[in-house]
């Protein structure tokens, strides 16, 4: 993926809009050298592979180290722990997201309303989501990490920048924050698998929400 994440600014002044975001990968922002990115890739093969035969929850950076022919020090280097991993393996997955809508065709592309972004944002990360649930939750070892991975923060600057956009009351990254929130992961796994909460339902509730925020397509 391309460049470093954005940096979350200050409450904007009045008329204050950012126009441009860039991708932002979710595992590790700095550019690496070219011998670098093909072992880190080589790591990442390794840990895909594994994880498609004994799933997120029981992949260990002994297993990758062993699976890609390295030591386990050269794994713990290139992703600190487990969890940095983890979140390194959602960044391919993540960066189609992203694809989607920072460049992408409407209704959730640059060409499309600002109003009509934001309401096909949230059903598209949910969708995303639900096909990575097992990834995402074996990430989530730090709560407060979450907010601190770049996807999520680049997620954050987009959704408010669609709100500054339509001219909502308040404040555009704590709306923000509310939203993201209402199609957290865990809440949606926790509301369509153990409260059988049809996904059409939970989709027309973010709809729902953007709509009492003053968005209207």
């Amino acid at each position: 993926m391309s460049a470093n994440p954005p940096q979350l600014p200050g409450p904007p002044g009045p008329g204050a809009v950012r126009t441009s975001l860039a991708l932002a990968p979710a595992g590790e922002p700095e550019q690496l050298r070219a011998d670098a990115a093909r072992n880190r890739a080589l790591l990442l093969d390794a840990a895909s592979k594994l994880m498609a035969q004994c799933g997120a929850a029981d992949l260990t950076m002994e297993s990758v180290a062993a699976a890609a022919g390295v030591g386990k020090g050269t794994v713990f280097r290139r992703f600190k722990d487990r969890t940095g991993l983890l979140i390194a393996l959602l960044d391919h997955r993540e960066s189609l997201l992203q694809a989607a809508f920072l460049s992408g065709p409407p209704p959730m592309g640059p060409d499309a309303p600002a109003a009509e972004r934001l309401h096909a944002f949230g059903p598209a990360v949910m969708r995303h989501e639900r096909d990575h649930h097992g990834l995402i939750l074996a990430s989530r070892a730090d709560p407060l990490r979450t907010f601190a991975v770049p996807a999520y923060r680049l997620r954050l600057s987009h959704v408010a920048m669609l709100l500054r956009r339509t001219g909502v009351d308040g404040n555009p990254e704590l709306l923000a924050h509310t939203l993201l929130g209402s199609i957290d992961a865990t809440l949606v796994h926790h509301l369509t698998c153990e409260r059988g909460i049809p996904p059409e339902e939970l989709e027309q509730g973010w709809h729902d929400l953007v709509t009492r925020h003053g968005v209207r397509r």
